[in-house]
């Protein structure tokens, strides 16, 4: 079975790591800043549905026709502006640039060869740079609001090119500001702009420290590391720890998808390769790794107040939050609700269906090869139904879900 089809004109199966939707009316890769703001304005003119696909590892889209303009920014370049890097605070700041269609671990990877830390322990999560700020991207103690200066971004309402700084973007647990223009209510698609914000990432400037070590501030990291919580390792350490826990887990993207000619230049062909041989190593085995075929998290950690939270389980996680309204709350584990309810590893509606939950982490829905969206929308509703009726806590999807209503009751 061919893992990743691909057609003459691409679909959703081909352009998302979870390999399910359907046909595309127009499909638009522009390779220069302008032709990206020109594709956005012809759509938002014709009033056409726009939908802005990164690395498509954080969507889910129906099997019929999309009936509007799917666009992928084709400009990829990371640039380092600073000639010497300023010192602030006592340590070495360094600005990189990065183009809204580089793919993320492309970046990462760059920024740690150059010794600079604050997004090693993001390493390896699929995607891009316009994508990782529209999502707040966060793993094992890091999160890309701490590290963000600056958005460029096209304004879809004013018709203009804004500058964002990180106070202005709104950052919070995998939102921001650029995200919550979508909906009317979390997960749930708001009336002009869905799938794609208000405001469309053209580039994001990063502020890094150089100084050749980052801080393990995770405990699960640590662990792999063997060392304690708060120690100071090299850097190239910290990323390659992080790729090992996340390959552990399946939560990699599969590499073989950069064999799809849709796919081809997205990624930077020797990371290709590096990632491909870490693959077959972790797998013993050169064909598809159906773990790594997901959307990676499909629910997020659920923030409650805390007289909910008191309803749960004495051994439930319970971490202390911020709500949507500024209060205080607390964040639960999705995972832990998932299996506690009964969703184990490798749990299908029915044996053999195409979809199930990971064999390895109980946070992603796989598709098992020859999926359909309906298949994982059907798996997920039985997930968040099984976990309501458990625990009375509703699972909100993390990807983008386009053509399917993952919110009905």
């Amino acid at each position: 079975m061919n893992a990743f089809p691909s057609f003459d004109e691409p679909t959703f199966a081909d352009l998302t790591t979870i390999g399910v939707g359907g046909l595309i009316s127009r499909f638009v890769e522009p390779r220069s800043r302008v032709g990206v703001i020109e594709t956005v304005e012809d759509a938002d003119s014709a009033g056409l549905p726009l939908c802005m696909i990164g690395g498509g590892s954080n969507m889910l889209a129906a099997d019929e026709p999309f009936e509007g303009i799917v666009l992928r920014d084709g400009c990829r370049s990371i640039t380092v502006p600073d000639e010497a890097a300023p010192v602030e605070n006592g340590e070495h700041i360094v600005h990189v640039n990065a183009e809204a269609g580089c793919n993320w671990d492309d970046f990462v990877d760059f920024a740690v060869k150059l010794g600079l830390t604050g997004v090693e322990g993001l390493s390896g999560i699929p995607g891009t740079v316009g994508a990782s700020v529209v999502q707040n991207i966060g793993a094992y103690g890091q999160e890309v609001a701490t590290s963000v200066e600056t958005a460029e971004v096209w304004d879809r309402e004013t018709k203009c090119v804004q500058y964002m700084p990180a106070a202005e973007l709104g950052f919070a647990y995998r939102s921001s500001a650029l995200k919550t223009s979508m909906y009317a209510a979390p997960g749930v698609p708001g009336p002009r702009y869905f799938p794609t914000p208000r405001y469309v990432v053209l580039s994001v400037t990063f502020r890094l420290s150089h100084r050749g070590y980052g801080v393990v501030n995770n405990t699960q990291l640590a662990r792999a590391l063997g060392a304690p919580v708060g120690s100071k390792l090299e850097i190239d350490a910290i990323r390659t720890a992080v790729l090992g826990v996340r390959a552990a887990k399946g939560m990699l993207e599969d590499a073989g998808r950069y064999a799809n000619p849709v796919m081809q230049g997205t990624k930077r062909e020797e990371n290709i390769r590096v990632a491909l041989a870490a693959q077959q190593r972790e797998t013993d085995d050169e064909g598809p790794d159906w773990d790594r075929h997901s959307c990676g998290s499909f629910f997020m950690n659920p923030i409650l107040p805390a007289a909910d939270a008191s309803a749960l389980p004495a051994d439930a996680p319970r971490f202390p939050a911020i709500a949507t309204d500024g209060s205080p709350a607390i964040k639960t584990s999705a995972a832990w609700l998932i299996d506690h309810a009964g969703f184990h590893k490798g749990y299908a509606v029915v044996p053999g269906a195409p979809a199930s939950l990971s064999g390895r982490h109980t946070l992603a829905l796989t598709n098992r090869g020859g999926a359909k969206a309906g298949d994982i929308a059907t798996l997920a509703t039985a997930v968040r139904d099984g976990v309501r009726n458990a625990y009375g806590v509703w699972l909100i999807p993390e990807p983008v879900v386009i053509g399917l209503d993952l919110m009905a009751a």
